[in-house]
């Protein structure tokens, strides 16, 4: 009888190990199965030597479908493989200029072991300029705007190799945007890049290109979450919130945030953090930097209808280009949209249609304002009904995944969703009343073992 207790007991710790471990929130990996080749590639070419180097073209492809860099802009650096210096440089420019004194007569645009790249503001002289470059470093998703989906700078190295065999690739790549993020990998030589004229008639290539690869993880961008989702329905009087302290909580002095209607409004958001890109949100439960509110609006024969509303808590913060990513079954039947840009992704392949990449009208509403009266944007998604598929039971109707600007937000806990009124209690019972027995028969074994 013993022995029987005691497995009885091994099995419990084992199912209790399990049931801690499948409850564990998990963190946010580089890969996102939204999105699964996103990356931004840095290519390296090299279009000609100079006495004591090589000028060569830098520029970054954003392979994101859904995830932007926004202002402030970019920061990209390196380390020197040897003792190599900046010249000069068009369309970006160095941080620091680091110590130059050993030279003589010229002096080189930037002397630093690890230079720090940033873009040129619009409005550069254009000799400084080159094509894709001087957009403050903000380069969007190729879904929204292939036109400016990439950034570039002419770069001139001097101190370094002036061959294929003597040049050396920098290490140490880092992309910041600009916070930390972005993960960068060995820079890789691969075959020159060729280059078409305008009639097409004739290719020219770069000496020597190389590429390096960077992966986002939000895990590594910010500790904390920076979206939420809340919900709410015509068939119930319940609005689900965000969850309380989605994005963090409230200091007891409540030093982390502030009123809108509060008088000292002003000077919080001219004070620290205000040139860093620091957050300034609203006090709220959740204390995120936006919301994403998902409401079940109308019930037609054929169709039924969802209205979605952005809103900003950032009182420092204007999101331009701004993108929401949702998954729904429903999504291969939107019908009609309203006031949004929409195109479908098919991250899983095989004809599933579910998840769907929204963003603002140019000039309408692709600028989400600051927290206020006008801190909000919002439209209305007519789907058509599939009979097979449709419900308004179990939570069905809702998101099951929302981005919003490539970060996952946090969603509500799936018992707390509107339900059905006749439904709702019924089905409450039927997902925990099963997982309830379990756990008493369980301690009645162990009691008599």
């Amino acid at each position: 009888m013993a022995a029987g207790g005691r497995s009885i007991a091994c099995v419990a710790a084992v199912l209790l190990a399990a049931a801690l471990l499948l409850s564990a929130p998990t963190t946010t990996e580089a890969y996102d199965s939204l999105d699964p080749n996103g990356n931004i590639t840095i290519k390296w070419d090299i279009m000609q030597w100079t006495p004591d180097g090589y000028v060569a073209v830098v520029t970054m492809f954003n392979y994101q479908q859904f995830r932007h860099i926004g202002a402030p802009g970019w920061q990209l650096g390196w380390t020197w493989a040897k003792k190599e210096v900046i010249w000069s440089m068009v369309g970006a420019q160095t941080t620091e200029q680091g110590d130059c004194s050993k030279f003589k007569g010229n002096t080189p645009h930037c002397c630093k072991k690890d230079p720090t790249i940033v873009d040129l503001l619009p409005g550069t002289p254009y000799n400084m300029q080159i094509a894709n470059c001087c957009k403050a470093g903000v380069i969007n998703t190729f879904n929204q705007d292939p036109a400016n989906a990439a950034s570039s700078f002419q770069i001139s190295v001097g101190l370094a190799g002036t061959t294929n065999k003597t040049v050396k690739v920098p290490k140490n790549f880092t992309l910041k945007t600009p916070g930390p993020g972005y993960t960068c990998g060995r820079a890789i030589v691969g075959r020159p890049t060729k280059f078409f004229s305008a009639d097409g008639r004739r290719v020219t290539q770069a000496l020597m290109t190389w590429n390096v690869t960077c992966t986002y993880s939000q895990f590594l961008a910010q500790k904390t979450p920076s979206c939420c989702v809340s919900l709410s329905s015509f068939y119930n009087d319940t609005i689900v919130n965000c969850p309380t302290c989605s994005c963090g909580c409230q200091n007891p002095s409540g030093s982390n945030c502030v009123n809108e209607d509060s008088p000292n409004l002003q000077a919080a958001i001219d004070g620290p953090g205000k040139w860093t890109g620091q957050p300034l949100v609203q006090c709220t439960s959740h204390m995120c930097p936006i919301r994403i509110h998902w409401h079940v609006k109308l019930n037609y024969k054929e169709y039924w209808r969802v209205k979605i509303t952005i809103t900003n808590f950032n009182f420092r913060m204007n999101y331009t280009q701004w993108n929401l990513v949702a998954q729904h079954p429903n999504f291969d039947n939107i019908t009609q949209l309203f006031s949004f840009n929409y195109k479908p992704l098919t991250p899983y392949g095989g004809g599933i249609n579910d998840t769907a990449m929204f963003w603002g009208v140019k000039f309408y509403n692709d600028l989400l304002m600051q927290a206020g009266k006008l801190g909000n944007v919002q439209s209305e998604l007519l789907l058509r009904k599939d009979s097979r598929t449709f419900t308004f039971e179990k939570g069905w109707a809702f998101p099951r995944r929302v981005y919003f600007n490539g970060d996952n937000c946090v969603m509500p806990s799936p018992e707390n969703y509107p339900w059905l009124p006749n439904a709702s209690p019924l089905t409450k019972q039927a997902l925990t009343l099963p997982l309830l027995i379990f756990w008493v028969a369980l301690a009645v074994l162990l009691a008599y073992a």
